[in-house]
């Protein structure tokens, strides 16, 4: 294992109407054989989690896979989007002698591309001692939607990694 790969997820914006009028969403995370859940949100288009999922990085080439449903009581869950990222810039991010580095420098940006899910560039900073990178996630497969999340790295002890 490499170390921890902390994903806070922040909030849906515009998310698709599953119910009636609006929705009861909730997001799934998985990397590998790894499957993290946030809570239900009821009743919401605009919900915020602010919850914070943590996965273990073994392989930084393995993308993140994000997808969103409707949590639905007597039926299957309507999947409302899903989005992948890539863990691979945040990872040589992570890797560089940062020490000393004053609070607030932006490391490297991501651009959107039609190779990512990125709605806007995605920025990864030093701050208080930790690399962030915060990301703005279009969901696929979906009408529209978007889901805002901020990664942080928590090293481990004797773990093989970083």
């Amino acid at each position: 294992m490499l170390g921890l790969l902390k994903v806070r997820v922040l909030r849906g914006v515009n998310l698709a109407v599953r119910d009636l009028r609006s929705s009861d969403p909730y997001v799934i995370l998985k990397m590998g054989k790894q499957k993290l859940k946030t809570r239900v949100i009821k009743r919401n288009t605009n919900p915020i989690w602010n919850e914070e999922l943590t996965l273990s990085v073994e392989d930084p080439a393995l993308p993140v896979r994000l997808e969103v449903y409707d949590k639905d009581t007597f039926s299957l869950d309507d999947p409302m989007g899903n989005a992948e990222f890539d863990i691979r810039p945040f990872v040589e991010a992570v890797r560089m002698n940062l020490q000393g580095v004053p609070n607030g420098t932006m490391i490297t940006k991501v651009a959107p591309s039609r190779q990512n899910c990125l709605a806007d560039e995605s920025a990864i900073y030093w701050s208080d001692g930790k690399v962030l990178q915060d990301l703005v996630l279009r969901l696929k497969d979906v009408e529209r939607g978007e889901v805002e999340l901020q990664l942080q790295w928590v090293s481990i002890p004797g773990a093989s990694g970083l």
